[in-house]
């Protein structure tokens, strides 16, 4: 279950927060993009209120953004396809816009959940050691003669 705080606790952390953080917490745009989701999403009710305190918990360091899916389901009773659903859209549209402030908030990087590998022009060997890729032997069948 996630952790109810109290108003002095919730004080005290935002008056430690960056000020880009302090932002989305009490910005319009984080309500509307919160209501929009949930909206879409067929959730009008109370539960909606919940979603936009675990987003602020987020926000402020006090819920990590990778637990952020599961408590949607388990502390608010969401199908598993509908919390994958809120989670990626308020993902895109409240936290990717703070992303670097919540990286340095929570001391780690924040992927997405597909992550993309990036593959390196040196390949390595068995032993560790890099070595450059080898030029395929013959001629460029796709170059047109120089006239």
């Amino acid at each position: 279950m996630a952790k109810d705080y109290t108003p002095e606790e919730i004080d005290k952390i935002l008056q430690n927060l960056p000020e880009e953080l302090k932002e989305a917490v009490f910005s319009m745009e984080t309500a509307d993009a919160i209501w929009n989701v949930c909206i879409k999403q067929k959730i009008a009710d109370e539960r909606m209120t919940k979603i936009a305190e675990y987003t602020g918990y987020v926000l402020m360091g006090l819920l990590s953004p990778q637990e952020f899916q599961e408590v949607l389901k388990r502390e608010l009773k969401i199908e598993t396809a509908t919390a994958k659903k809120v989670t990626q859209e308020i993902n895109r549209f409240i936290f990717y816009p703070v992303k670097p402030a919540l990286e340095q908030l929570y001391k780690m990087e924040i992927t997405p959940s597909e992550k993309i590998e990036e593959k390196s022009s040196l390949t390595k060997t068995a032993e560790g050691k890099k070595e450059k890729p080898t030029k395929p032997t013959g001629g460029d069948v796709y170059r047109e003669p120089i006239e």
